[in-house]
């Protein structure tokens, strides 16, 4: 097949610039898409009288045949072809003769690669909020057992407050909800169809943009010809997306590193989710809470390096954007990251004893202390003064509050009264923290509710 410009050149390509310039080999995911648009287009070509009737069901016939044997996989990719485009129009010429060559009317491999990727982009948006949805789904499958399970809740990875499981689960599950809202507004905004923009000016053919954009099941069509082949802020709005939600599965997978190792114990991987060592036999590794958290590192580069292509291209079309793709194709990545995880976040094992024993140290008590004398009508600054003294002597003396008896108290500040030592105990503490959105196992569990009816759809 000659190249598709040949007509303006006396010498053909030389190969070793064809090998560089090519995409085929990246392109042909995207192939399935490229066959879709075609379809739509050439039946608009012959709605609108651009092509006969006759000419346009060849077309579409001939491409659905094709369609086929690139999703069986059967599909004999051409020799030589430049990139995806290129390769389809020569199996379409091959099967549908000259008429092949009308295909093209009316269109430009700079509108229609920008569909392409906007219908390939949707499909991406599709798989990652699939993801994004079951490891929601795992996070507050496992919450369900562990609203009355307690643990330190950390700040600056200090031991802060007692809080539920359940609870901290659910942090986690509100990041996820939120990357949902945003894979939704991704993809309403990705279901432009640019298709009728041509190279960059539109076309002289009556073409019906609108038509072939419905077809495809796209919401809207272009308002500016330019701009439609321009525009890639679509990618970027999925790397983005994707970068955002590897980055809040990261922080899980963080806090899932810390936990199983010894020095916190509290959880523990199944074997079939675990690797072990080559020479240390004790060893149990969570690697896929590894893997995932480097993930996110390359999900961030992803959009880095578009956002970095994009912002030195003047209008409208650059060869530049086809770099894009490798990061777009690379974001895909993430989706099946989240959903490994939620495999292993479904089989731990959580040791609540060990979360409990940890709340024994770190002073997690101090805040209701000082909260004690607060309702007691003490300022709550000079009431934090006051245990903040005896947080310091308890600690000079190799002590926490656990084990501190109530003269020894009322001797620091006389308006303690008898029980306020019962407010530090961590089942105490929890269930005092009933404020909209708390940690108490009440307000955990109406919170539960409402997430586990938000996760089923």
């Amino acid at each position: 097949m000659k190249d598709l410009w040949s007509g303006r050149f006396e010498k053909p390509l030389d190969p070793r610039i064809r090998e560089f310039t090519s995409s085929l080999e990246l392109d042909k995911r995207i192939a399935a898409h490229d066959v879709r648009g075609s379809i739509a287009h050439a039946r608009m070509l012959g709605r609108q009288g651009i092509v006969t009737p006759e000419e346009s069901a060849v077309l579409v016939r001939e491409l659905g045949a094709i369609a086929g044997e690139i999703s069986s996989g059967a599909f004999a990719w051409p020799a030589g072809a430049e990139d995806v485009h290129s390769a389809i129009e020569q199996a379409l010429r091959a099967r549908a003769g000259d008429v092949a060559g009308k295909l093209h009317t009316a269109r430009s491999r700079n509108d229609q690669i920008a569909l392409d990727l906007r219908l390939f982009v949707i499909e991406l948006l599709d798989d990652l909020e699939g993801a994004v949805l079951r490891l929601a789904q795992a996070l507050v499958a496992r919450a369900h057992d562990e609203v009355e399970t307690i643990l330190p809740g950390y700040t600056h990875l200090q031991r802060a407050q007692p809080v539920s499981l359940a609870h901290h689960l659910l942090a986690h599950v509100e990041a996820l909800r939120r990357d949902r809202q945003r894979i939704a507004e991704a993809r309403e905004r990705a279901a432009t169809s640019p298709l009728g923009a041509g190279a960059l000016a539109g076309t002289s053919h009556p073409v019906d943009p609108a038509s072939v954009a419905r077809e495809l099941g796209l919401e809207r069509v272009f308002r500016n010809s330019v701009d439609a082949v321009a525009d890639r802020d679509f990618i970027a709005d999925f790397l983005y997306v994707a970068a955002l939600t590897a980055v809040h599965a990261s922080r899980l997978a963080e806090e899932l590193v810390l936990w199983s190792s010894a020095e916190f114990g509290f959880v523990e991987m199944s074997d079939e989710h675990a690797t072990g060592s080559s020479i240390m036999p004790q060893k149990k590794n969570p690697d896929v809470p590894e893997l995932v958290r480097g993930r996110s590192g390359r999900a961030i580069g992803d959009l880095v390096a578009v956002l970095t292509t994009m912002k030195g291209l003047p209008l409208a079309y650059a060869g530049d954007l086809q770099e894009q793709r490798l990061p777009l194709y690379d974001g895909a990545a993430v989706a099946p990251a989240l959903s490994t995880l939620a495999l292993v976040i479904g089989s731990l094992r959580f040791d609540r004893e060990a979360m409990l024993r940890a709340t024994d140290r770190g002073m997690l008590g101090a805040t209701d202390l000082a909260d004690h004398l607060a309702k007691r009508g003490v300022p709550f600054r000079e009431a934090h003064e006051i245990v903040g003294r005896i947080v310091r002597e308890r600690l000079a003396q190799g002590n926490d509050l656990v084990g501190m008896s109530a003269a020894e108290l009322r001797a620091y500040d006389g308006r303690f009264e008898p029980d306020a030592l019962e407010v530090i105990r961590p089942e105490r503490s929890l269930a005092s923290r009933a404020s909209p959105g708390g940690t108490a196992p009440d307000r955990v569990r109406k919170a539960l509710a409402e997430a586990s009816e938000a996760v089923r759809r």
